[in-house]
């Protein structure tokens, strides 16, 4: 193993590197939001939308990975990413901010793409366990995000520009990662999506992503102060973290659809929990709820839909999908809820996903 790490040093660093940037720059927008808001007048629904687009710029990333794939690199998805953040960093006007947003999503997209596949390759047998790795350090860099924000006089500017230097830094030093390629392509044949499981992962991850991006403006709609709400959203990362973490050891032992109904039926507690009890202690508490969506829905789509070269693009796209339109949708509406309108919402959501999950136990096992 010390050889493997040793010889592919370069693509490990820059991995690892790529992924704590990736948290961080997703982990910004939503401490920016109320920022955004104030500066900008923005409506609810343009509020959304800064959110939505970053997704749908992953979206177009990924689906420019499934075509062009085999022409890009590290340095590209690098570059990509930082001239997105950089955009962000000036916001000349909200069109731009949006603009840049945008363009970080897809560089985000596309990285997932690049540097998933070569890690798996150059790691063998290690490959599985140097992936777990690798997507776990996503939640340094989201941890540390929020607290450098506040540090930073809640920012934007000076935060997303800090981002963009780092990404330009790391771009400098990846050239050893692309020596490495993706594992190489076979023959594409026929396949059946199972909608089912792809409808679960739309709602999840779609969860997922509004938790990131609008729950630091649902805290401060709930009466909680626009720093602490920050530093709540680095506390739901911490345990987002420890949640995968966590997977690393256990989720060979547990069937995988059975994780992801645990992760939402304890979601559905969590909101319920944030409604009537404390926003603050149950929003972080459903980091942990977060942390396991996507591995729990990846793992059973794979199963259900087997190893066609077209599978793992279906898949990410159903979670982008959720990720586009949920917080687009409970943005606007949550605002004409009350003060705790984001988790009634939730919860609603989350105890309908939870008993379909229960009744679907048995034809989800994979």
């Amino acid at each position: 193993m010390k050889d493997l790490i040793r010889t592919h040093a370069g693509l490990l660093f820059a991995g690892v590197a790529t992924f704590v940037m990736m948290g961080a720059g997703q982990a910004l927008f939503g401490p920016a939001l109320p920022v955004y808001i104030r500066a900008f007048t923005l409506s609810e629904f343009e509020a959304g939308l800064f959110v939505a687009l970053l997704w749908v710029g992953c979206f177009l990333g990924v689906g420019f990975m499934f075509f062009k794939g085999a022409l890009i690199g590290p340095r590209h998805t690098l570059a990509v990413m930082a001239g997105g953040t950089g955009l962000m960093a000036a916001s000349p006007n909200w069109w731009v901010t949006l603009a840049g947003g945008v363009i970080f999503g897809m560089g985000y997209g596309m990285a997932t793409a690049v540097f998933n596949p070569r890690v798996m390759r150059a790691f063998g047998a290690k490959g599985p366990s140097m992936l777990s790795l690798l997507n776990a350090t996503f939640g340094v860099g989201a941890i540390a995000a929020p607290l450098v924000f506040v540090r930073l006089g809640s920012d934007p500017a000076w935060a997303f520009g800090i981002v963009a230097l780092v990404l330009a830094a790391i771009w400098l030093g990846a050239g050893a990662a692309g020596r490495v390629s993706a594992a190489p392509s076979g023959e594409v044949k026929a396949f059946r999506p199972h909608w089912a499981i792809l409808g679960f992962g739309l709602v999840a991850i779609g969860m997922e992503a509004s938790l990131a991006g609008l729950g630091p403006t649902a805290l401060i709609q709930a009466g909680v102060a626009e720093e602490t709400a920050s530093r709540l959203l680095s506390a739901f990362f911490v345990v987002f973290l420890l949640a995968r973490v966590v997977l690393v050891f256990v989720a060979h032992l547990i069937q995988p659809f059975v994780l992801y109904t645990l992760a939402v039926v304890s979601a559905a507690v969590c909101a319920v929990g944030a409604v009537v009890l404390s926003p603050a202690i149950f929003f972080v508490a459903m980091g942990a709820s977060a942390g396991v969506f996507f591995p729990g829905f990846y793992v059973t789509a794979s199963g259900k839909m087997g190893e066609d070269l077209r599978v793992p693009p279906t898949i990410v796209a159903a979670g982008l999908v959720g990720a586009i339109c949920t917080p687009l949708l409970l943005a606007p509406l949550s605002v004409q809820m009350g003060e705790r309108g984001f988790f009634i919402l939730a919860a609603g959501i989350l105890i309908a996903v939870s008993l379909a999950a229960l009744l679907s136990l048995r034809r989800m096992r994979v």
